[in-house]
């Protein structure tokens, strides 16, 4: 995993509420057995138009959101079905960071085992951003601080458990943070066996 200490990236705004993994990405392309090459297949439905071809009106396809990676949502981001390879798609796509009010516990578990953070902040902060991407902003993510900014005066912390973000900034997941304990856990079942 990635560690992910602070990032600076151009904001996309998906000005839509309780979007859920299928939209995300829908179940016809859950077939792979690798977590890359789903970054295609992100928003595939909301991308199209009834022909086929690509709405030009959605944040994804508009020329001056070809760069961004941090994407700004309504609440309730990532319900639906516990299908990990939505954060997958996110972050084949390029994205770093995904800024919502509130996220479905279950994704905000996927994204931060993938190394994607999903930054809650609050419906005032969320509102802002999804204003101001509009007519393009910037934005950096502190994880150390735990801050976002904009560079133009406004910032607004953010909370999140601090095992995560420890394991976030190391960019440990569930195992490799279980194989830097391998020393401790060696000398445990070494004294248990001197015990037996």
């Amino acid at each position: 995993m990635r560690p992910f200490t602070s990032h600076t990236g151009q904001v996309v705004p998906l000005d839509r509420t309780d979007v859920d993994t299928d939209q995300i990405i829908p179940k016809q392309f859950l077939k792979r057995i690798e977590r890359t090459g789903y970054g295609q297949f992100l928003f595939y439905d909301w991308r199209r138009q009834e022909d086929g071809s690509l709405d030009p009106e959605f944040c994804l396809n508009r020329e001056e959101f070809q760069e961004g990676s941090i994407l700004v949502a309504g609440k309730n981001f990532g319900c639906g079905s516990s299908r990990e390879h939505a954060p997958w798609a996110l972050m084949d796509y390029g994205f770093r960071v995904i800024i919502s009010s509130s996220f479905a516990d279950i994704f905000k578990s996927n994204c931060y085992e993938n190394g994607l953070l999903p930054l809650e902040l609050s419906e005032r902060g969320t509102a802002r951003l999804l204003t101001l991407a509009e007519k393009s902003c910037t934005v950096t993510v502190d994880l150390v601080a735990q801050q976002v900014m904009d560079g133009q005066g406004w910032r607004e912390e953010f909370q999140i458990d601090p095992y995560v973000r420890n394991s976030l900034i190391k960019g440990l997941d569930r195992i490799t943070h279980t194989l830097s304990l391998e020393e401790h856990i060696g000398s445990y079942e070494n004294e248990r066996d001197s015990r037996s």
